[in-house]
């Protein structure tokens, strides 16, 4: 082994604090021993918003750094008002370089992935506030993200001009809460985007659900918001029930119906409409295993991580599927099926479900679907299920209509369309 020297030896290190060392925001605060433990620690992978924010949400968990083992659950539930979960956060695009170079993607856009992250990571912070009871003799809830509801980008979002968001709970069940939040641009102010986020509270120790503060809608906005999310869920609970019917007759006469039309692609594809492919034609893949880098506060693989990477192969999918660019429209649903942990391996899956036509520009809705696999155990659980929909950017352009190969694939592609029909999306 050749000899060296410290000239020609280049040292690496670290550009981020050490999350043990950041006591009350401060780093290498003076006087003050108090080490933050490594279950509070977020990986190293986020963005510096979802960090701050993480920050912010820890610190309310950090009056039970070293509770005691028999420490109760909340024993009265509090009235709370939309304002007190309030949050905003700022991104200062104009004046800060770096900030602005780590949200920019090829065309001069805000990366919508990576604003995936933070509207997710904003919304725990926000639930966090709704649900802490501000006594430090009682253990905190557990509260994870359950579903986005939709997700609706309203106009392009520059990253050349400053940009904030800006949220509050603005409904409440027995153990689930809904948030929404807005994503703001100046100078005019308007609203880009607008995401609801339900999440579920559960005991720390039984997992098992638990009640959350209530909520008391105070300005007219506030109340109708909360009427709205009322509907919604009242929807959501019958759409629950008539799933488990799910036996009208009209409904299979449907997908077989559909299912005719995929037939004659793999039995007759010489005489199959060439306007026509299988859906198994769109589908893409991609795999990877969960690094800790990637972990939330809880010690389990961000949401708001397998929201960006199910985006960008939502977006790739629609990309290769169109052959011209594609113009995000909204995300219509995200189920979290079941936790992701450190070291699982998963597999990301897309497909084009169907394509329709809305004037001039062709609408290509997107599934994702990623599987956490266990090759030991031959075993594959869908996890997050990500639903997604673009538009072509090219006025006129032709796209080729998407049909099922199997009952499975007709049946699903049925009740995207029919959940469709209950929140159509609009074009701008």
């Amino acid at each position: 082994m050749e000899p060296y020297s410290p000239s020609n030896v280049i040292s690496v290190f670290s550009t981020l604090p050490n999350p043990a060392n950041v006591v009350n925001g401060i780093n290498g605060l003076d006087g003050d021993d108090k080490k933050k433990p490594l279950n509070l620690w977020p990986g190293m992978y986020h963005s510096p918003v979802t960090i701050a924010l993480w920050e912010t949400k820890s610190k309310i968990f950090e009056r039970l750094l070293d509770p005691p083992l028999d420490a109760p659950p909340q024993r009265e539930l509090l009235v709370r008002t939309p304002a007190q979960s309030r949050t905003t956060i700022l991104y200062n695009f104009s004046s800060d370089f770096v900030l602005r170079e780590q949200y920019r993607d090829p065309w001069n856009q805000v990366r919508i992935g990576k604003l995936l992250e933070d509207l997710d990571a904003l919304a725990g912070t926000i639930s966090v506030k709704h649900c802490s009871d501000d006594d430090s003799t009682t253990r905190p809830l557990l509260l994870v993200t359950a579903s986005v509801d939709k997700i609706v980008l309203k106009k392009p979002i520059s990253v050349d001009t400053d940009l904030k968001i800006s949220g509050s709970v603005i409904w409440v069940g027995r153990s689930s809460i809904e948030i929404q939040l807005d994503v703001i641009q100046s100078p005019e102010d308007s609203v880009a985007l607008t995401a609801n986020f339900i999440f579920v509270a559960q005991d720390s120790q039984t997992r098992k659900a638990a009640p959350v503060n209530r909520l008391s809608p105070q300005t007219e906005k506030e109340k109708l918001l909360f009427e709205g999310a009322e509907a919604r869920n009242r929807l959501r609970k019958r759409k629950r029930a008539e799933d488990k019917k799910d036996g009208d007759k009209q409904g299979e006469h449907r997908w077989q119906t559909l299912l005719a039309e995929g037939r004659i692609f793999c039995d007759m594809p010489a005489l199959a409409d060439r306007n026509g492919i299988i859906l198994r034609d769109t589908r893409l893949e991609n795999s990877l295993i969960c690094q800790p880098q990637q972990r939330n506060i809880h010690g389990r693989i961000f949401g708001g991580f397998l929201m960006h990477r199910a985006f960008e192969l939502a977006f790739s999918t629609a990309y290769v599927f169109a052959g011209v660019m594609p113009c995000f429209l909204e995300v219509d649903l995200v189920d979290f099926l079941r936790p992701v942990d450190v070291g699982d391996f998963l597999r990301f899956k897309s497909c084009v479900l169907y394509t329709e036509l809305d004037g001039d520009h062709p609408l290509i809705n997107v599934e994702v679907v990623a599987h956490v696999t266990r090759p030991e155990i031959r075993s594959s659980e869908a996890s997050p299920i990500f639903l997604s929909e673009a538009k072509a950017t090219k006025d006129g352009f032709r796209i080729r209509n998407v049909l099922p190969a199997t009952e499975e694939e007709a049946r699903r592609i049925l009740e995207r369309r029919d959940a469709k029909t209950l929140h159509p999306v609009q074009c701008s």
